[in-house]
């Protein structure tokens, strides 16, 4: 009954299920189990840790409820018996993998952990294999699909499938992406698998979408594919893979000719029924093909986007928001869908976002409460409290939020948050389960060769600081020198990046929304660059951005160039006000730019299968 209530999103219900069970028969290994994955869920990661313990403890083989464990500790920072845990944890998966079981980890977790190229690619394709399975069920025809574009007008139709267009990161980065579409060109459907949030991000890709379909209340996913191939779709577009929402059986049935994976999921999707991933050079070069199970499709830039130039245009302003600074002009570029101009320049050049005194239009500020906005997905937490009196009472929920832009800049300074006004500040953003041993190794290693510095991080969740602090004692940093803030709402999280001096990126899973906010906010970036797709986002950011200096090899060289940046003022001084001027000559921000490229790489992609070729790696 629990699992049952679990799959229909009653959470309470199935939690009080394994409770029960539990009270009944205190040694049910799995309904400790089970309890304890509501737990991690709701973002309860102590409670988590402590009923997959029980589990382990009364069946000690118990591969699941291990792997989760693994997770959990994870997020926290938790690396007692790290090396043994790892070791432990590629066991187990390689044993499942052998014997073909579907893995106990998951995919979008699996970058985490020291598997190999070929392990995480099959932990996809097991999962991939799944869906498969289940629509298998449904024994359903194949589809039909246009041989040419006449029914369509000889436009290009284009479907953006996710459960994201809302309050989340995904929108937050392209919620500009439909309107910017050339529709002389492409018709642009947007196929919503969640309820609608009623937010302005929700309401911006509805009203600029050409077609806007909420699949949310359609649950059978034979039905939602069927109505997906009714419109004749010609590119079908997964904005999920594998992370929360996703409902990868559409893709599975198959109702759309070409599909491809796009943006929301750092990976390959490891499925036969998908045909391409959009990526760029730096992000998967082709001597690293062999990670993918899709073909390869080369934006010309870098496949990441980010919709800051209109989501943020008050960053722009130098100063900290003294008061008397007037921004009550200000309002995000191209936002309203009835009078946003076109842009009509050529796919593949890189334009720039227009001057902050070229913004002109009025901002409309609308009351509310402030809440605190989505971060990242994997590992969240529920500590995802606001932080404290560092936003002004004047802003309504949707300017916290991001929806609309504060009619003025707020005053920021380090001392709102307790940072030193004398030291340099080293940042990182990202949730606390991107952090490994390695990385903390660095980042000690650097706070020591700067004594005059500190690192700036997030208590993403609250319960990782204290491990973390620990960490960083016992490799001979300064307790004063760790400094956690909480999580902020997404417009201060972005502005109050301007105060670091460097953000020092995370190797193992890169911060990808969180690196486009701190390179916004102007701060630069130093970033390892590793193999997988995740580890490679940041340098794919810094490479667009004109910042390649910043991308390091070794982690001697990443050690390297933040203390040469931090020893020498001059220096730092020089690159930040670099990284200030490419945020509007660079590609990076250039979401129109980037939209008229990305229906240029889904017309290459059209134009193979026209001609009756397979799917093969394409450029722009």
């Amino acid at each position: 009954m629990g699992n049952t209530l679990k799959e229909m999103q009653d959470t309470q219900g199935a939690l009080q299920c394994y409770t029960r069970a539990i009270q009944i028969n205190p040694a049910f290994a799995d309904a400790h189990s089970n309890l304890a994955s509501i737990h991690k869920d709701s973002g309860n990661i102590p409670e988590a840790i402590q009923s997959y313990r029980m589990a382990l403890k009364l069946k000690a083989d118990f591969p699941d409820a291990f792997c989760n464990l693994a997770h959990c500790l994870q997020i926290i920072c938790d690396w007692s018996d790290y090396e043994a845990r790892m070791k432990k944890l590629v066991s187990i998966v390689g044993e499942q993998l052998e014997k073909n079981r579907l893995p106990s980890v998951h995919p979008h977790h699996s970058m985490l952990y020291p598997l190999t190229h070929d392990m995480r690619r099959a932990i996809a394709n097991r999962h991939g294999n799944l869906c498969s399975d289940r629509v298998a069920l449904l024994h359903k025809r194949p589809y039909t699909y246009p041989t040419d574009l006449s029914a369509s007008g000889g436009r290009l139709r284009i479907g953006y499938v996710s459960s994201d267009f809302g309050n989340h990161p995904t929108s937050h980065l392209m919620q500009s992406i439909p309107g910017f579409h050339d529709q002389r060109h492409v018709e642009v459907f947007c196929y919503a698998l969640s309820p609608d949030d009623q937010t302005m991000f929700r309401r911006r890709v509805q009203h600029e979408a050409e077609h806007f379909v909420d699949l949310s209340s359609l649950p059978c996913n034979g039905q939602a594919a069927d109505r997906i191939n009714q419109d004749g779709i010609h590119i079908l577009v997964n904005m999920n893979g594998y992370t929360k929402g996703a409902r990868n059986e559409i893709f599975a049935l198959r109702s759309a000719p070409i599909q491809v994976m796009w943006l929301g999921y750092p990976g390959t999707s490891g499925a036969t029924f998908m045909d391409y991933i959009v990526s760029d050079k730096h992000t998967s070069p082709l001597n690293l093909a062999h990670l993918y199970s899709e073909k390869l499709a080369y934006m010309p830039n870098t496949f990441f986007v980010g919709d800051h130039a209109q989501m943020f245009p008050h960053l722009l302003n130098e100063g900290h928001g003294e008061p008397g600074v007037d921004l009550s002009n200000v309002k995000p570029l191209y936002t309203d869908p009835v009078t946003r101009q076109r842009d009509t320049r050529v796919a593949g050049k890189a334009g720039g976002v227009p001057s902050f005194a070229s913004v002109t239009a009025n901002t409309t500020m609308v009351n509310g409460e402030l809440h605190a906005s989505s971060t990242e997905r994997a590992g969240a937490s529920a500590d995802a409290a606001t932080s404290t009196a560092v936003v002004p009472a004047s802003f309504s929920a949707r300017v916290a939020s991001g929806e609309l832009p504060p009619a003025c800049l707020p005053f920021t300074v380090r001392s709102q948050y307790n940072l030193p006004e004398d030291k340099i500040i080293f940042c990182n953003f990202n949730q606390l389960y991107k952090i490994d041993p390695r990385t903390a190794k660095m980042w000690a290693n650097i706070l020591k060769a700067v004594p005059n510095s500190c690192i700036w991080l997030l208590r993403f969740p609250m319960h990782g600081e204290a491990n973390l602090l620990a960490t960083m004692t016992r490799l001979g940093v300064e307790r004063d020198q760790v400094i956690f803030s909480a999580v902020a709402p997404k417009e201060e999280h972005v502005r109050r990046g301007r105060l670091a001096d460097l953000c020092l990126d995370t190797p193992l899973c890169n911060g990808h929304t969180t690196g486009m906010d701190v390179l916004w906010a102007g701060t630069p970036m130093v970033t390892l660059r590793g193999e997988t797709l995740a580890s490679r986002v940041a340098a794919s950011q810094l490479f667009t951005l004109g910042f390649p200096d910043l991308v390091a090899e070794t982690p001697r060289q990443y050690e390297e160039i933040a203390i040469r940046l931090a020893s020498n003022p001059a220096l730092l001084r020089e690159t930040k006000e670099k990284v200030k001027r490419a945020r509007c000559m660079s590609a990076l921000f250039d979401t129109k730019q980037y939209a008229l490229d990305l229906q240029v790489l889904f017309q290459k992609m059209w134009a193979r299968h026209e001609k009756g070729l397979p799917a093969d790696h394409i450029a722009i």
